[in-house]
């Protein structure tokens, strides 16, 4: 007994009569009978009294009638849940963002769930290089970072660019880079890692030196440093954007050539989710980013 046959039970049984069971399932009679004697034939009991023209449950009927709608419901739940699972509306996504902070991103989640409000969201926020081992073991999904990042056994794709800016407590209007050469700077990324290369190999094009301090990577310890007068920056607009109250002085930089790359990473030849997917393509529509990027 397949589930075929237990949706023609359920006719059956609903419409109290073969004949007009079949037009239901828009089949012929003749089927339709020799069907639930196969039925009654497996299971070797009388499911239907006969009376005219009319068909009533057994008791034995009554119990395969329930147990039926329910198995007969419950498939069609699996195969809907299936489809709004392929579909990116089921599921759970997992997703790192680098430490210093994506402006917007928090209300990118907001319309996300609104839009998905049943797949499950877990987010991780540390430094890119983490983020790609987090990838590699697959604590996590996908990662937004900042780029440049050895990548290698991840895939990425480049989102956007976005220039640097200054910070500092002290009121300043315009500034260059070489005048920031013989500020110390705390640095908001650790050697090796994309800002830090960044930020130092700008300097280097022009043949300047870059008088590092500090190393901080946590955005709210760095501010609070430079508000207190330890020092300078240089940030990400976005970081400017998020930490605006936070921020005494922010200038752009004048001749840097200095651009922060944003990129999404995930494993190398791995199958990425619909959820994932959706997530990638509501970033790129809410910074209004081309599809050609």
């Amino acid at each position: 007994m397949d589930i075929k046959q237990l949706r023609f039970f359920i006719a059956i049984a609903e419409e109290k009569n073969i004949t007009a069971a079949a037009t239901r399932l828009h089949m012929s009679q003749p089927p339709l009978s020799m069907q639930l004697k196969q039925i009654e034939n497996e299971l070797g009991v009388q499911l239907f009294e006969r009376s005219g023209k009319g068909m009533e449950l057994t008791d034995k009927g009554s119990v395969l009638y329930q147990r039926a709608l329910h198995l007969v419901n419950s498939i069609e739940e699996i195969k809907h849940e299936l489809k709004e699972t392929d579909e990116g509306k089921r599921g759970v996504i997992s997703v790192g963002i680098n430490t210093l902070s994506l402006s917007g991103f928090s209300e990118v989640l907001q319309v996300f769930h609104k839009k998905y409000p049943f797949v499950s969201l877990k987010i991780v926020q540390n430094d890119s290089f983490y983020l790609a081992e987090m990838i590699k073991t697959r604590a996590i999904e996908l990662a937004f970072v900042r780029l440049p990042l050895e990548h290698r056994g991840l895939t990425y794709h480049h989102l956007m660019n976005e220039p640097f800016f200054f910070v500092t407590n002290k009121e300043t209007h315009t500034i260059s880079l070489e005048e920031i050469s013989h500020t110390p700077l705390i640095i908001p990324s650790t050697e090796g890692l994309g800002i830090y290369s960044t930020i130092l190999e700008a300097f280097t094009r022009q043949n300047l030196q870059l008088n590092k301090m500090a190393e901080c990577s946590d955005m709210h310890t760095l501010l609070e440093l430079v508000n207190g007068g330890i020092g300078a920056t240089i940030v990400p607009k976005s970081v400017i954007d998020v930490y605006m109250d936070k921020i005494p002085y922010s200038i752009p930089i004048n001749n840097a050539d200095l651009m922060s790359s944003l990129g999404v990473i995930w494993l190398e030849n791995h199958y990425v989710s619909t959820p994932a997917k959706n997530l990638i393509e509501l970033i790129k529509e809410y910074y209004g980013i081309s599809q050609n990027n």
